[in-house]
């Protein structure tokens, strides 16, 4: 345990500077973004895209924003491409020392240019929130953390360039002392990324979590993928073996089976613990969920997971297992860059100033405004220029000013702008979608444990089907659909392909098991990595009756 303080401790220290540094650039927004635009243009004027757009001529925002169009992922492809085939200085002067891949919210794979300089960027933001969160809860030094581990979901690989494809683990992210320090306190082994068979990942990771009774922080992406984990305890079968390897200090997953050069690595970490399997014996006879996990660990000190949009009500399930613990909403971070950081007592996320350069479009408009020219209340697409080469980059997430601290906005993700599902021109969207779904839900006081939209197709054409597990009577579920069936028709393009004919009412398809889980799976088959599946009201991609255990009903 002085091992553990010690090594957050130092943690802390590293961060103080960074965090220090975040609070000067609240007070100078412009001064401080002009400066990251500067130092962009002025590295990497020599680049194919900075003589493409002559960076050596731009003298400031104004002239930038006018030579440099917006771009999305789309317009970046063939330079990307020219990256991957080892092409030296095409978006950055500095080196791409990764190619890290990301699917958003669609299945098509990017491989995001990862660079030194970008993953500083990505350093700053964190040390400013891990600052502030020792300093606000200053008992997640005396424990070990849980990081979500992201499995791999493919072999190692390399572009054609010879260049990497994808971080070799998610602590990649932090640079140097500290990436060393996080490791040295984690209570779940990072190499378990290398394990493929999804009950093999979470045995062994309830294995190792079990271990430490003074675990006192957990920081997943997904709410959904800690309730899927914690849901495995439940199992006799599973309660019995953990037991039994916690005790004897042995591995046993569920597949039987764990590569020879893997089993010697993971053994280093374990060690028979009779003690603290009787206290695990002692926990598993408590039936509640919430006094059972307070029991395991009586420790835990904070949770973060992603906790806005369509994410907010797996959240407010995941507190109900956790009572005792605060559950802190994790900022907006992309594959391609981190926007805002999670502050201890504030309702938002305040935006990452010191790390990328950004420009906001107001809703309905086409015009850019500056992170000081932001406004309470008002929702904006965020436009992003980073050190990892991507300029005036759209990421289409939408984000609602919540308001400020001292000048720096405070963001709350709202969702995807272009998250639409098209078959026959109907054009949902889900931000319209989301909003109706809770609404119809509300009013037949449906509580789902899973809830989703998508288009399902039929012999005679389709139509979009409410796909839906919980307790709620098939009545109720009918009735839901029904509502939102009207709420739906609100829309011109989906009213008008219903009026031709072209879609049949909303269905529903009652989720009999495993809705969340289900899920997750299919995301990841469909391309995404778990740390990218997030919880949506509407998916764009068919056919989800082929996946889900349980039945329409008529």
């Amino acid at each position: 345990m002085r091992t553990t303080y010690l090594a957050n401790s130092l943690w802390y220290a590293a961060s103080l500077y960074e965090a220090a540094a975040f609070q000067r650039a609240c007070r100078r927004i412009r001064l401080q973004q002009s400066s990251i635009l500067r130092s962009l243009l002025e590295r990497n004027q020599d680049t194919v895209f900075g003589k493409r757009y002559r960076f050596a001529r731009l003298d400031g925002i104004e002239a930038y924003q006018a030579q440099v169009p917006l771009h999305r992922f789309e317009e970046y492809a063939s330079d990307v491409e020219r990256i991957a085939n080892g092409e030296q200085g095409v978006l950055t002067r500095e080196p791409v020392v990764l190619l890290e891949p990301t699917s958003g919210s669609s299945s098509a794979r990017k491989l995001i240019p990862y660079t030194k300089g970008l993953k500083a960027e990505f350093d700053r933001a964190i040390a400013t929130w891990m600052a502030d969160l020792f300093r606000h809860v200053p008992k997640l030094r005396g424990g070990e953390a849980y990081w979500s581990v992201s499995p791999v979901t493919h072999e190692q690989e390399l572009s054609r360039g010879g260049i990497p494809i994808g971080f070799d683990q998610d602590s990649a992210y932090l640079g140097g002392l500290k990436r060393h320090l996080a490791e040295s306190v984690l209570a779940v082994p990072g190499i378990l990324r290398l394990i493929r068979d999804m009950d093999d990942l979470r045995y062994l990771t309830l294995l190792f979590l079990l271990r430490h009774a003074t675990l006192r922080f957990i920081s997943v992406w997904n709410p959904t993928f800690l309730s899927l984990l914690l849901e495995r305890l439940r199992l006799p079968a599973w309660r019995e073996q953990l037991l039994a390897d916690l005790g004897d200090g042995t591995l046993s997953p569920p597949s039987g089976h764990l590569s020879s050069s893997l089993s010697s690595r993971l053994t280093r970490h374990v060690a028979p613990d009779r003690k603290r399997a009787a206290e695990v014996a002692r926990a598993f006879t408590l039936d509640d969920p919430a006094e059972l996990h307070q029991s395991l660990w009586p420790q835990l000190a904070l949770i973060s997971c992603w906790a806005d949009a369509q994410s907010s009500s797996y959240a407010r399930e995941l507190a109900k297992r956790f009572p005792q613990v605060p559950i802190q909403p994790k900022g907006l971070i992309a594959t391609e860059a981190f926007i805002s950081i999670p502050l201890w007592s504030r309702e938002g996320a305040a935006l990452a100033i010191r790390s990328h350069f950004f420009e906001f479009i107001p809703e309905g408009s086409n015009q850019t405004l500056l992170a000081d020219e932001l406004v309470q209340g008002e929702i904006y697409s965020v436009v992003v220029s980073t050190s990892g080469g991507l300029y005036r980059y759209r990421l289409q997430d939408l984000v609602e000013v919540t308001g400020f601290y001292r000048s720096c906005p405070l963001l709350r993700f709202l969702g995807k702008e272009a998250l639409v599902s098209d078959h026959f021109g109907e054009k949902l969207n889900e931000r319209f979608l989301g909003p109706a779904l809770e609404a119809a839900l509300k009013s037949q006081c449906v509580t789902p444990t899973f809830a989703m939209v998508a288009f399902e197709p039929a012999e005679a054409l389709g139509a979009y089907t409410l796909f839906i597990e919980g307790d709620a009577g098939d009545t109720a579920l009918r009735q839901a659909a029904a509502e939102l069936e009207i709420r739906l028709q609100g829309s011109f393009h989906y009213r008008y392909c219903r009026e031709l004919g072209q879609l049949k009412a909303m269905r529903v398809f009652r989720v009999t098991k495993g809705g969340s889980e289900t899920y997750l799976e299919r995301c990841r088959e469909l391309g995404q990595r778990s740390g990218d599946v997030k919880p949506v009201a509407l998916h764009p991609a068919a056919g989800w009756a082929r996946f889900f255990t349980g039945e329409f009903l008529e």
